[in-house]
């Protein structure tokens, strides 16, 4: 009985009696209480404490039951039950209210300590739980082959150490933690699997980087169990902003602990941590205090090959406890080994001054002892050669040094007299010596069977033992059985009872034809650790005999499919023959079995995705297991296998749900969670397409409303007709996903709506999905389903712009829907809904084959791919990033280490000659640059005798002018002004826009303007101006930069048909396309890849063309400051800059000699600049805006312009080219984020209102009153989210109709050109700001001040208003 329980019964009516519990208020050793309800209760049966309240309700029912049935002895069947689970009692009340208010806490924590299965316990041990396998010692040669593969003999004592200090109890009095830098792939997360197998239900995953904030306040939640072992697989602590509470976690210390919804409280953790990280911990300084905590342990790099590595983590399951026993030796040898261990390669890679030290070691051990001025200018030098970004201040170098010295003094007198001042002496070399430790090696076992004499005869020659019958079963009855083992030929078949703790693991594994199989078995026998084994009676199956420590009648009888473990137990007996055996003694098993109430299952890696997914989802529904713990192990094996396996694989998508699962586990929601955490629930490698040339080319669109699901798509082919799938079935989509599918931006959507259909999504969840996609949800695409298209339309064209777009420039009929897409749709309207659902079929394929020379492009660019690299892998499918990072690097997935980077504002000494000439390759030729910055025109080359250079000189171009301060580029052209020091006077000149002493140059290119009317401007153009930047400052390295130079280089032969000059690029790998035919796809192919490269070295996420350092954009930055000098010496010869943009420059009346200084001038930082224009007349608006007249070429006397406002083609035909105004000049595209509407509201009664739904995108003409047409409106949101509408941008005033009805109802008369009226007007007055517009738009000639006897820029110019 339990000591706080008492059963009583009374008579509660006449002749009426009950059965109930009473509840003694005393201070119990059965029952614990903390915070004023129930904590745990002691089952004896167990022999541990539970948590699970349920627990304590079955025990006290019980004991009501017991109590019952000596009740109705006494008192007949007039005895009713008070149980615990009947509600009605009114017990469970009685329970809950002894626990909050009539009890006091009465606690002690729980598993303060491990208790392995071996373990005897009791009530005062304090365990809830205890590990599935013994402490002892055994064999562990799967283990030793596995770590010292994955780890040198020092690192693996430290992890067995760390292991060993847990397994002894140490761990919760040790101020160490472990963490395990490397790269990814080698082997940090197998050693953190196998620590959480070995310590299950004792250990928490955590966030380190949580730690390291100081802004997480609940970083210390993960903890609130105290487990004795915390887990991070992929922790980062590369930027600790306080060290505080990890200090204080590491060191046991008391801490305050925020839990979410809760109160706070505090609490003694004494758990020891593990994380694995491939960035380096923060360490500040000497003095930090995670350097005496930290123990780092880094991989050697090398792997077991897939197949062994599964094999033999299969073994390691069952030497989990002779690990632990052999860890525990392992740190009782020395327990305190690590006492004053530095983490010397975690403060090499993240701290410079422990650098500093390591590189004048040799000095500073020779000596013994420096000075401070001594040890200061060596550290000055090594920051400078080191490129060191915050060096130490002397101050702080002072105080830092003084950690690596035993002694220091203010004023020490040396041998011969003199006084030093600020000595140093006792160099500490241990800081930098590292204790070794070996471990002997073990060799791969195998079984070998031979006719060796029976170990099984020796160790059960006294078991009992009789012959077979002839039927194949025992003679006798066991009872009257009296012959041994001993007293039998063992050659004939025979029984044999064997110890109960026998147990013999039978292989009956058979061949693809269903025949028992030898090598399969002993293949699968040879994975389980050594022991002795036998031939079964057919010579084909194979039995390893155990003695197992444990509990034999748990085990179950099944571990896998003709895998069986057979235990002996009652009367059953071991069926024997012997042929052949092994030499091996019985060895003892204390682990790896599966139990009673688990199921065990050894399947293949699923092969497919979709595979995956529906075992997963069968997982989750508990079709695979009835427990919800063996269900989310099964998952974890399968995603841990697909990953081992190098399958692409992406089930992201389904981590909340399995998450969800795993925290519904009734009794392991805690491990569920933690096995959770650790899936891989993605590929390393993305997936691949599987082409199918020989399939027909379809086009196709989905729509997807909550109850509606449509794929349309036809055959490519004129006339061919559109078919019309309504809610079709999963294996309809698996038919037409065996065709070569194209859609538009089908990669970002479709695909991954027509997938989720083909694994089983219903309509409704694929509208669920369609929202989250919509809303740019991450999770929300499948890895598989980027290929489920040939190719996408919107990913290969070069011009990006909507499908609506698309439609009204290529002339095609579009008409919206008009259907909220969040509502269901009527049944009767589904065919209405097919049919719109067509028009985006038919456009795409318009599309596809109005930019077929993209298309061109990007099968050229697959096919430079397969050429250069040999890279079978790719297709028209992907991406055009991905192909351009294939043709320049091929699978190298991380060519930063080759890159170069240099900071633009620094000279490049003729002292750095040789490490730039390495860097950049024999070809480079080096310019000469003065102290200003400014080219000498001579190219550096000791060679030819040039050698010293004046101090300030360079041997590359760089600015000295210019300045990257947090994002902001600025140019300084005053040298009297400098930064940081006059940091004020500089923002105030900026905030002056008519000081330009100072300039800001901005990020993506320069520009520049000073608008105005000029003449005789010539628009000077640099060929590639940011592909020649990257190629002059050998961004990607000499070999990478070589095959970009070859892509850009090859264009522009090609542009001017040099085809046998593009033939020697790349290899030869362009020649097949070098022809009449094809020269011009191949040209837009490469114009791509150089435009993609660009784009890919400036964005902000990672890939491989992006140089971390590279934090101000060099590329565009090199051209934008190039652009900011040539305009100051442009100006310095005495002509006027009136525009730049980006990569042209634009000088009015420039004559012979400034073009060709600027050409010459671009030259020497490795431009070539190309007349774009010579404009006769030219008016400049702003950076942006122009409209100019040609001088000469082929547009001679022709007008163009930039910008909406002189673009407008009504307003450009009207003003400029004086071509007749056709219909198309009066329709105008309007597109908007939301909605248009069509407020067709004339004749309406005030405040009504008749909206039609356009769509997002549309073509409209301007109408004149009562003609029928509508307000054009967009849909928008007020500030408390209620729909309103307001006026479309540049609609207001008028009223619209749809240029297709305006055509189609012969409405022409009634477009209401006043609004283009007005657009003309705005336009003649933006241009008459600047100068007499009548003149400029006349034929009258622009005569240039070179051409007068006036210098330029007189007060008069032809400009001045009339």
């Amino acid at each position: 009985m339990l000591d706080f329980l008492k059963i009583a019964t009374r008579e509660y009516k006449k002749d009426k009696w009950e059965v109930y519990p009473k509840f003694k208020v005393i201070k119990s050793e059965d029952l614990m209480i903390r915070g004023g309800d129930f904590y745990a209760v002691w089952v004896e049966e167990r022999g541990l404490w539970s948590t699970d309240e349920q627990d304590v309700l079955q025990l006290i029912d019980r004991e009501i039951s017991n109590e019952l049935k000596e009740a109705k002895k006494k008192h007949g069947e007039n005895v009713v039950p008070r149980y615990m689970w009947d509600s009605e009692s009114g017990m469970i009340d009685s329970w809950h209210r002894y626990c909050q208010k009539q009890t006091r806490d009465n606690f002690h924590s729980l598993d303060e300590k491990l208790i392995f299965s071996n373990a005897e316990t009791n009530k005062k041990d304090y365990a809830s739980k205890r590990l599935n396998y013994p402490l002892e010692s055994g064999d562990i040669s799967a283990y030793d082959e596995l770590v010292s593969t994955l780890y040198s003999e020092e690192e693996r004592h430290k992890i067995e150490w760390a292991i060993g200090s847990i397994v002894c109890g140490d761990s919760t009095k040790i101020q160490k933690f472990m963490v395990l830098y490397g790269a990814a792939g080698t082997g940090k997360s197998t050693i953190l699997n196998i620590i959480q197998e070995m310590f299950d239900g004792y250990y928490c995953v955590f966030d380190a980087k949580a730690l390291g904030s100081s802004n997480s306040s609940f970083a210390l939640e993960a903890f609130k169990s105290n487990p004795l072992v915390a887990i991070q697989h992929d922790g980062d602590l590369s930027k600790i902003e306080d060290n505080t509470r990890l200090n204080s976690l590491v060191s046991h210390e008391l801490m305050t602990v925020n839990e979410k919804f809760k109160s706070t409280y505090s609490s003694r953790f004494k758990c020891f941590l593990f994380m694995g990280t491939n960035k380096p911990v923060k360490i500040t300084d000497a003095k930090s205090g995670l350097l005496r905590r930290l123990i780092d342990v880094t991989p050697t790099g090398n792997k077991l090959a897939p197949k062994e590595y599964k094999r033999i983590m299969k073994q390691i399951e069952f030497e989990l406890g002779a690990i632990a026993y052999h860890c525990q030796e392992v740190y009782l040898e020395d327990p305190g080994y690590y006492d004053d261990y530095v983490p010397t390669l975690m403060m090499g890679a993240s701290n410079d001054f422990y650098n500093f030290v390591i590189d004048s070691y040799h000095i500073f051990k020779k000596q013994d002892g420096t000075t401070l001025k001594a040890a200061w200018d060596m550290y000055k030098v090594y920051c400078e050669d080191a490129k060191v970004p915050y060096p130490f201040s002397q101050r702080t170098f002072k105080e830092e040094l003084k950690n690596y010295f035993k002694n220091f003094t203010e004023a020490a007198t040396s041998e011969d007299g003199p006084i030093i001042k600020n000595y140093y002496s006792g160099f500490k070399t241990e800081k930098f010596e590292i204790k070794k430790k070996k471990e002997p090696k073990h060799e791969e076992y195998r079984i070998q069977f031979g006719e060796y004499d029976s170990i099984f005869n020796k160790e059960c020659a006294e078991c009992p033992a009789q012959y077979g019958s002839s039927k194949g079963t025992p003679y006798k009855k066991w009872d009257n059985v009296t012959t041994v083992l001993a007293d039998l030929d063992t050659s004939r078949l025979h029984y044999v009872k064997v110890p109960e703790n026998h147990i013999v693991i039978d292989f009956d594994i058979k061949d693809e034809d269903g025949n028992k199989c030898f090598d399969k078995n002993l293949e699968a026998a040879s994975k389980w650790p050594a022991t002795y084994a036998e031939l079964s009676k057919s010579g084909n199956g194979i039995h390893l005999h155990y003695i197992y420590t444990g509990d034999p009648s748990m085990l179950k009888s099944v571990y896998d499919d003709d895998v069986e473990v057979k235990v002996f137990s009652g009367n059953s007996s071991l069926r024997r023959k012997l042929t052949k055996c092994n030499n091996l003694p019985i060895a003892q098993i204390s682990s790896g079995l599966p139990m009673k109430g688990e199921k065990m299952i050894n399947k293949e890696v699923v092969q497919t995705e979709r595979g995956l997914r529906t075992t997963i989802k069968k997982c989750i529904s508990k079709e695979v297991h009835a427990g919800t713990k063996p269900n989310v192990d099964f998952i974890y094996k399968i995603l841990e296998d697909a990953y081992t396996s190098g399958m692409s694989y992406d089930v992201s998508d389904m981590q909340n749900a399995v998450v969800a699962f795993a925290a519904n586990s009734t009794n392991h929601s805690d491990y569920c969670l933690k096995l959770a955490s650790k899936m891989k629930f993605k590929s390393e490698e993305p997936s691949a397409g599987d082409l199918n040339e020989d399939a027909e080319l379809v086009f196709y669109d989905v729509e997807v409303f909550p109850n509606l699901f449509l794929v349309n798509w036809k055959f490519a082919g004129e006339g061919k007709p559109v078919v019309r799938m309504i809610n079709p079935t999963p294996r309809e989509i698996e038919d037409l996903m065996k065709l070569r599918l194209v859609g538009f931006n089908c990669r970002r959507y479709d695909n991954h709506i027509l997938y989720a259909r083909y694994i089983g999504y219903t309509n409704e969840q694929l509208y669920n999905l369609s929202q989250r996609i919509v809303s740019g949800e991450k999770g929300a695409f499948f890895g598989e389903a980027y290929n489920v298209s040939y190719t996408d339309v919107y990913d290969f064209c070069s011009k990006k712009q909507s499908l609506k777009k698309w439609e009204i420039e290529l002339g095609i009929h579009h008409q919206e829907l008009g259907l909220p897409w969040d509502q269901p749709v009527a049944e009767e309207l589904w065919q209405k809904v097919a049919e719109y659902c067509d028009n985006d079929v038919i456009a795409t394929e318009a599309v596809f084959n109005a930019r077929q020379g993209d298309f061109v492009a990007r099968k050229i660019q697959v096919d430079l791919v397969r050429l250069l690299h040999g890279i079978t892998d790719v297709s028209v499918n992907d991406t055009t990033n991905s192909l351009s990072t294939k043709i320049i690097f091929g699978n190298n997935r991380k060519p930063q280490s080759e890159f170069n980077y240099r900071d633009l504002s620094k000279p490049v000494s003729w002292t750095e000659y040789d490490e730039y000439r390495q860097k950049f390759g024999p070809d480079y030729v080096f310019h000469i640059f003065d102290q200003d910055g400014l080219p000498t025109y001579d190219i550096y080359d000791p060679k030819d005798g040039c050698t010293v250079l004046p101090d300030g000189w360079s041997i590359m171009p760089f600015f000295p002018g210019y300045v990257f301060d947090h994002g902001r580029s600025i140019y300084i052209h005053d040298r009297s002004i400098a930064w940081p020091r006059d940091r004020d006077e500089i923002e105030k000149i900026l905030e002056d826009k008519l000081d330009t002493r100072v300039e800001l140059i901005g990020e993506g290119g320069r520009v520049y303007s000073e608008p105005g009317m000029y003449g005789g401007v010539w628009d000077g153009d640099i060929a590639s101006q940011h592909p020649h930047s990257a190629i002059y400052e050998r961004v990607f390295g000499p070999t990478f930069t070589k095959r970009f130079e070859d892509i850009v280089n090859a264009r522009v032969a090609i542009k001017h048909k040099d085809f046998d000059l593009a033939g020697k690029m790349l290899d030869g790998a362009l020649k097949p396309y070098l022809n009449e035919e094809q020269a011009a796809d191949l040209a837009q192919a490469l114009k791509i890849v150089i435009n993609s490269i660009y784009g890919l070295t400036s964005a902000a996420f990672v890939n491989p063309f992006r140089d971390p350092r590279n934090i101000d954009n060099i590329v565009a930055k090199r051209g934008a400051l190039f652009m900011t000098v040539l305009k100051s010496e442009v100006q310095k010869h005495g002509f006027k800059v009136c525009h730049i943009k980006t990569d042209s420059i634009k000088i009015p009346d420039a004559n012979e000699d400034i073009q060709n200084f600027v050409i010459r001038f671009g030259k020497e930082y490795g431009y070539t600049f190309e007349t774009e224009a010579n404009f006769e007349k030219y008016c400049l608006v702003n950076d942006a805006v122009y409209v100019g007249k040609f001088k000469d070429g082929k547009h001679a006397g022709e007008w163009t312009a930039t910008g909406t406002q002189f673009q407008v083609p009504y307003v450009f035909k009207k003003l400029f080219s004086h071509e007749p105004i056709q219909f198309e000049d009066m329709c105008e595209t309007k597109s908007v984020s939301t909605s248009l509407y069509l407020d067709i509201n004339e004749g309406l009664p005030e405040g009504e209102h008749n909206r039609v739904f356009i769509g997002k995108v549309g073509l409209f003409c301007p109408i004149k009153p009562g003609c029928g047409g509508g307000e054009l409106l967009r849909e928008a949101k007020d500030k408390d989210g209620n729909i309103k509408y307001a006026s479309a941008t540049g609609a207001k005033g008028y009223r619209w109709l749809e240029s297709e009805m305006v055509r189609t109802s012969n409405k022409q008369d009634d477009i209401d050109r006043s609004y283009y009226d007005k657009l003309v007007d705005d336009a003649i007055d933006t241009i008459s700001k600047y100068g007499d517009f009548e003149w400029f738009v006349s034929d009258d000639p622009y005569i240039s001040p070179w051409d007068g006897p006036d210098a330029p820029w007189n007060e008069s110019t032809p400009f001045d208003v009339r």
